[in-house]
């Protein structure tokens, strides 16, 4: 036994939760990020997080780390110079992309068209052709080949990808280039588009493999070096990195397709809710991640996160499995002002960042933030981290003013619309994954979590009429949480395109076993034996003749032979929630996919001091804030003294370490056995 440490990396703070395995105690650190090297800040956790605990760094046995550096690289346009290699005919490929354009009528007049991450002077054309059944039709030209690679050298390509025609069913050519070019690129990574997504549709399988290029080189980098030192200070320690649908992957893993974690850091804040909110009985969930910089939100079903079969970041959607977690740029560093020409208020999505931060935060910052208008209004400390970082109420204050004075009102009520404006962003975000889903979010509760996320909780929750909204202990760092508590992941997929009427259950059922033999193998290599992991299925379906698919999720109870008719059943129900219509029409296979898991980690969840109903105990101070359009006396409660069974009426203020809750007028707050706070409405 030993320790495990979960390290989630912000945009403002990179948060840290060290795990004994033997006892399930907790301990939890912050530390201000370092946008420039991410790897400082988290050698830097390291050390305090383990001297705070007073813990030897060697006695750690796994570090679990949700890192943002590949989608940095992609929002940041700081990837790799990428070489392609294509069949012969398309070239342009990624030029001609899909023929979708974002926006309302007539978006494309305004629209910028992204460049591609690969541009079409670094894409050469390979003389070859396998058909969709996977045989040869024409053999690669080696001389031809040769000689375009020699010529893509002179480009100074820092990584290649090759992505050639029918790969998916027959990976026989792109493995002979593969051979060639790391004879003539010997030092540079390259990506073959039949191991990263072995699935049919040309575009989008290019462009998957193409990111994976993009953000190979620099995702490799951060991970070797973070290894390197981690194995200076925790020579016993194994790494693994988040994957965008919430399991964990190897090192090795994570540096050969790092395309997988580019939601790497919010899959952790949604493994964490997962986790808390089972421990206080709730499986149907909405989680509420609201950070320095952004807001991330995401639908859970009976405790199991909806996983989609597309990743987005900033303009680039790729085919990869991540949780179905919408963003929206609404964080407590998010910027409020006043344009010219409408006069009327907007928040975000500029802000203000780690460096300089909030005014509040006294580092230099001037604009107006959230983070401010919270301070305002009285719903803030005078300090974060246990009084190490010092709050400046004047400063937010004086940063407030100028946009009270554009609006013509008074410094609070300024104040209080930008929480409004943000909380109706948020709100937006939350109906994304619910309502437009299918879902009524009243049957769901509300996990608030993130830095700032508790300070905004209960008004989401009124907007959404999501009960009960639960804030979990150390709501902070539950992403660090989440990282500590997933477990080991691997996906293996298959193209496999056949209407109902010519295939068999049990044909589909040796095709699923090929899946889990290649799943289970790759979680063998990272030490999970067979015994030791549980097997998942799903496929993709759609009806005869449409251009898209739903994604079934396959029971182990339906491996008979009744599959087909029991996953046609499942497919109709899920189609008419999501369009609200089913079809008296024949049904098609379109993927295959097996997911093989590593064993739930022992972490215990520690139940905390039993009391009554009085937490008078509790309370640290008495204020005046603003809420609701008018000033309020409010309790403020330190939560490192509640009880289970506590109940705290609003308007009160429940401060802790790493971030501040707010329970409004009207709503009540009552301590669980594992210290989380549950609100709901006075009735």
């Amino acid at each position: 036994m030993g320790y495990r440490l979960g390290v989630d990396v912000g945009g403002t703070f990179t948060d840290l939760l060290l795990i004994d395995e033997e006892s399930g105690a907790t301990h939890r650190a912050k530390v201000p990020s370092t946008p420039g090297d991410p790897s400082i800040a988290v050698l830097q956790g390291i050390d305090l997080i383990t001297q705070r605990a007073s813990v030897d760094p060697g006695e750690l046995s796994q570090v679990m780390h949700g890192t943002t550096v590949a989608t940095n690289a992609v929002l940041e346009g700081k990837g790799a110079k990428v070489g392609l290699v294509v069949t012969e005919g398309y070239r342009q490929i990624l030029q001609v992309a899909r023929s979708f354009v974002p926006g309302g009528l007539a978006g494309w007049i305004v629209w910028p068209k992204p460049e591609p991450l690969a541009s079409l002077e670094n894409t050469i054309e390979v003389k070859e052709r396998i058909d969709a059944r996977g045989q040869v039709i024409r053999h690669i030209d080696q001389a031809a080949l040769r000689q375009e690679l020699e010529r893509l050298r002179t480009h100074a390509i820092e990584a290649l990808t090759i992505s050639l025609m029918n790969s998916f069913t027959n990976d026989e050519h792109e493995l002979e280039v593969a051979r060639l070019a790391e004879e003539i690129f010997p030092d540079i990574p390259i990506s073959l588009s039949s191991k990263i997504l072995p699935e049919i549709k040309e575009y989008e399988r290019t462009l998957t493999t193409v990111a994976n290029s993009y953000v190979r080189p620099r995702a490799s980098q951060y991970l070797n070096n973070l290894s390197s030192e981690l194995g200076r200070r925790a020579p016993g320690a194994r790494l693994h990195i988040l994957r965008s649908d919430g399991g964990l992957m190897g090192l090795e893993v994570a540096s050969a397709a790092p395309v997988n974690m580019l939601m790497s850091g919010p899959a952790g804040g949604v493994s964490g809710a997962v986790w808390i909110a089972s421990q206080a009985g709730y499986s149907d969930l909405l989680t509420f991640d609201m950070g320095g910089t952004s807001t991330d939100v995401a639908l859970v079903q009976q405790a199991i996160p909806k996983v989609g079969r597309e990743t987005s970041v900033g303009d680039l959607t790729i085919r990869a499995s991540s949780i179905d977690v919408r963003t929206v740029g609404a964080g407590g560093g998010s910027i409020a002002h006043v344009p010219a020409l409408t006069k009327a208020l907007r928040v975000g999505p500029q802000s203000a960042g780690a460096d300089p931060g909030p005014a509040a935060y006294g580092r230099g910052g001037i604009e107006p933030t959230v983070t401010d208008a919270n301070m305002v209004l009285g719903y803030l400390p005078s300090g974060l981290l246990d009084g190490e970082m010092g709050l400046d109420g004047e400063a937010a204050r004086g940063a407030l003013e100028p946009l009270a004075e554009a609006l013509g009102i008074e410094v609070e009520r300024a104040a209080s619309g930008v929480i409004d404006i943000v909380n109706e962003n948020m709100f937006g975000a939350l109906r994304l994954v619910s309502v437009q889903q299918g879902y009524d979010p009243r049957d769901f509760a509300l996990v608030a979590f993130g830095g700032a996320g508790p300070l905004h909780a209960n008004a989401l929750g009124r907007l959404m009429g999501s009960w009960p909204v639960i804030v979990p202990p150390s709501p902070g760092v539950l992403c660090a949480f989440g990282d500590a508590t997933t477990r080991l992941r691997s996906e293996s997929s298959h193209t496999y395109i056949r209407r109902f009427s010519e295939v068999s259950s049990q044909q589909v059922l040796e095709e699923l076993e090929r899946l889990r033999i290649d799943a289970a193998a790759e979680l063998v290599s990272q030490g999970v034996a067979e015994s030791d992991q549980e097997i998942g299925y799903s496929i993709d379906m759609r009806y005869h003749g449409q251009g898209f698919e739903v994604t079934i999720d396959v029971d182990p109870a339906m491996l008979t032979d009744e599959l087909l008719d029991q996953t046609r059943a499942k497919f109709e129900a899920e189609h008419e929630r999501l369009f609200t219509f089913a079809l008296d029409q024949e049904c098609e296979l379109v993927h295959l996919r097996a997911i093989a898991q590593g064993a739930r980690p022992k972490v215990e969840a520690l139940q905390i001091e039993v009391g009554d109903e009085d937490a008078s105990s509790a309370v640290i101070a008495t204020k005046e804030i603003y809420v609701e359009g008018e000033r309020a006396p409010a309790k403020i409660y330190a939560r490192s003294r509640l009880r289970a069974n506590n109940r705290i009426p609003g308007p009160a203020i429940v401060s802790e370490m790493d971030s501040t809750t707010l329970v409004l007028p009207g709503h009540e707050a009552r301590v669980d056995a594992y210290g989380n706070l549950i609100i709901n409405p006075v009735v």
